[in-house]
């Protein structure tokens, strides 16, 4: 299958940040530091000649190009299939690790003298009728960081840099490789890994089959921990070309994408850090298909503190006019969207960022009687939002909220109760009654009771006298405060 136009001029679609060059270089630095070593260290050809290990004519043509530099040009242009299949039957047949980097260093060399050399692989797997990456594709389950890296970067180029994407099978495995390495604790070649991701989502069918394959919650992830400020740049590098498409900028803040680079965004000391994720935001503002949708970005930006990061910025003098451009568009729709904002359309944003406090609205009975019955909407999606964090966080102030506002609901719905016990949200409050958390427990008791209790009248009179210290519980140590 061909690669669409919008591909093919992807680099107009997708221009290069000013210092791209600079972090392909730094991106690649130790791969790149180790190839210069295999590059100084010629293996003996006659030795595998000699041991059977090589055929003739391989021989012949391997020691005439690795020894005349001047003659590669021609040999690759005039021998184009015999290039290909000595390099791959040398892959093939020779298992020494030194041996196979050199080879490595040797074919990414001359794709990176010229792209359009990719060809010469592809043309020597359609004579064989096998995938044109299916003996590199073996390659990663070696053992060797250099060996398996190298060989992911050349896999990348092929996928990349070829007229024809990769097929289905052999693009999922790929991207599952690479999104696995993102994971590996301490990976010295992480910033090679993050560098192929990055060619590879300017692609957009390429896109889509990473996100198939769950790999922006890895970004994510990884973005949540601690990296350095070249990974952090490098990965969100890919979720920028990512939310180029609109269905995913569509689908983008369902994985918590804005809540994550707000603070990336706070503690960034780095310019193209501080670039890349305005330039996120933007584009989460921009590229969305439905207003609505855009609208919801812009209310998880002002609800994750963007704005005051906007303001600091403002008194910030940047050369980049592009940040600029930036911090200006996001305040003005930001700003707008403050004023828009209704106390739902702040609740649900809240909700769905799984930021749980205190704000105003959880506090408002007025708020409750008038908005109870939409939690319902969407098959129930805010509710199931709710008791998902009830099942899956670990922070208090989290749980309390979450808690209360699941019996305010069962206070103010018809059938509240019902749902709540149908969706698995009474037993997961329940368990909280044991929680270590004073606070947690508190606002869990109150929640159970709401779910028991069948007279709200009488328990709304009972709470009042334990809130002004008349009833019988005046001397309890909780509060419901966190």
């Amino acid at each position: 299958m061909s690669k669409t136009n919008t591909n093919v001029n992807m680099k107009e679609m997708i221009p290069s940040l000013p210092d791209d060059k600079t972090d392909m270089i730094a991106a690649t630095s130790v791969l790149q530091q180790q190839a210069t070593e295999v590059r100084n260290q010629r293996p003996n050809w006659h030795t595998y000649l000699q041991s059977q290990m090589i055929a003739q004519e391989d021989y012949d043509f391997i020691t005439v190009f690795d020894t005349n530099p001047a003659k590669r040009a021609e040999m690759l242009n005039e021998r184009r299939g015999h290039a290909a299949k000595t390099f791959l039957n040398l892959l093939e047949h020779i298992s020494k690790d030194t041996t196979i980097q050199y080879i490595l260093v040797l074919i990414d060399d001359i794709l990176q003298e010229d792209r359009s050399r990719v060809e010469i692989f592809k043309e020597y797997s359609q004579t064989k009728r096998e995938p044109v990456c299916s003996q590199f594709l073996n390659l990663l389950n070696g053992s060797d960081g250099f060996i398996i890296n190298m060989t992911a970067k050349i896999i990348a180029k092929i996928a990349c840099w070829s007229v024809d994407l990769l097929n289905t099978s052999d693009l999922n495995f790929y991207l599952t490789w690479l999104k696995d390495q993102l994971k590996v604790a301490n990976n010295d070649y992480m910033q090679s890994v993050a560098r192929c991701l990055q060619m590879m989502l300017r692609i957009d069918e390429y896109r889509i089959a990473f996100i198939n394959v769950d790999g922006i919650s890895t970004l994510l992830s990884v973005l949540s921990g601690r990296v350095n400020f070249q990974i952090q740049y490098q990965l969100i590098f890919c979720l920028w070309v990512l939310t180029f498409n609109p269905k995913l900028a569509d689908r983008m803040n369902k994985f918590s994408v804005i809540p994550i680079l707000a603070d990336i965004l706070s503690d960034s000391v780095k310019e193209k850090v501080t670039r890349i994720v305005l330039a996120v935001f933007r584009n989460l503002i921009e590229k969305p298909t439905e207003p609505a949708l855009a609208k919801e970005n812009c209310i998880a930006m002002v609800q994750s503190k963007v704005l005051k990061q906007l303001s600091i910025l403002e008194q910030r003098k940047f050369d980049d006019e592009d940040i600029v451009e930036d911090v200006q568009f996001l305040n003005e729709k930001l700003q707008a969207s403050v004023q828009d904002l209704s106390s739902f359309d702040e609740y649900k944003t809240e909700v769905k960022s799984g930021r749980l406090e205190w704000s105003p609205v959880h506090r408002s009975a007025q708020f409750w009687r008038e908005n109870a019955a939409r939690l319902n909407e969407k098959n129930y999606e805010l509710l199931k939002s709710l008791i998902h964090l009830l099942e899956t966080s670990r922070d208090p102030l989290v749980l309390s909220v979450a808690s209360y506002d699941i019996g305010e609901y069962v206070r103010h719905c018809p059938r509240g109760k019902h749902v709540i016990e149908q969706l698995g949200g009474k037993q997961l409050v329940m368990q909280l009654l044991s929680h270590e958390d004073p606070n947690v427990r508190y606002e869990a008791l109150l929640a159970v009771q709401k779910l028991m209790v069948h007279n709200w009248e009488y328990l709304g009179k009972q709470l009042e006298k334990e809130q002004t210290g008349t009833g019988p519980n005046q001397n309890k140590p909780l509060t419901g405060k966190a």
